[in-house]
């Protein structure tokens, strides 16, 4: 393997920084238990086997149907010896699917972030469902969250999640990798890749917040993107699912190779 540039826009391809995600060994069939697995090669092709701790993991791995359904984001166990990442997996609908392998490498003068992808066909018949229109209020479990604020293209957007049940404010919010939510976004169409994190200081154990979650986000050209957020409330992991369009900002990024601005931020 000999590529050593980055990607331009991050989420697209499988290979940047002279890093690739190797083919993915996973379950072919809806309803089939077993194991999702897979490496992260160097430019000798040699396993990563090094990585710094980001968001309290490290490493992201997120999978989502091409038509944006079916978002989950799980963190593998990584065994040093062979450099395999592994997870237990059973896939609940058939489809095409993207993945994202989201980490940074531990190594001198390496990339602050890196985010690889590949594709997956899980056999079965199934039926699109892409999004339509936009939706700022999502019910998961039992809670409704709500989205509100602009989004501007190139430009950087507060956007504020709040979080609700039976009409009444959640305050019970608990930290969940290292803030009180944890937002993905990916743009439609390609699904580039956007991982953002609440503003504010990060929290410490114990400590609890809500109904409101604020972040920073910063996209880099209109259009329509699809919003993950993760929120824990006692103890259980639950995620509300956005469809937002970004408007014309002036820093809009207008090429293919000026994408670069999409990536992490808190």
């Amino acid at each position: 393997m000999s590529d050593t540039t980055t990607a331009t826009v991050p989420g697209v391809a499988l290979s940047a920084y002279g890093y690739q995600l190797s083919p993915i060994t996973t379950p072919t069939t809806v309803g089939e238990s077993g194991e999702l697995s897979f490496q992260i090669l160097d430019a000798d092709g040699h396993p990563l086997t090094d990585y710094e701790t980001t968001h309290e993991k490290d490493l992201h791995f997120i999978a989502v149907r091409t038509d944006g359904t079916g978002f989950r984001h799980v963190h593998p166990t990584l065994d040093e010896a062979s450099g395999t990442w592994s997870t237990s997996w059973e896939w609940d609908e058939a489809g095409t699917y993207r993945v994202f392998a989201d980490f940074v490498p531990d190594v001198a003068d390496g990339p602050d972030k890196v985010t690889l992808t590949r594709t997956i066909d899980v056999a079965g018949d199934f039926t699109p469902n892409p999004p339509t229109a936009t939706s700022t209020s999502s019910d998961v479990d039992g809670y409704t969250v709500t989205l509100d604020g602009d989004l501007i293209a190139g430009e950087s957007s507060e956007l504020t999640l709040s979080v609700t049940r039976d009409g009444q404010p959640v305050t019970t919010l608990q930290p969940y990798l290292g803030a009180f939510g944890h937002l993905v976004a990916l743009r439609d169409g390609d699904l580039a890749y956007l991982h953002v994190h609440a503003e504010g200081e990060d929290p410490q154990a114990g400590d609890t917040a809500g109904p409101d979650i604020r972040f920073a986000t910063d996209v880099p050209t209109a259009g329509r993107y699809l919003f993950y957020l993760d929120f824990q409330v006692d103890g259980q992991v639950h995620t509300a699912e956005f469809v937002v369009d970004a408007g014309h900002g002036t820093g809009e990024q207008t090429t293919d190779d000026s994408h670069s601005g999409t990536g992490d931020g808190h």
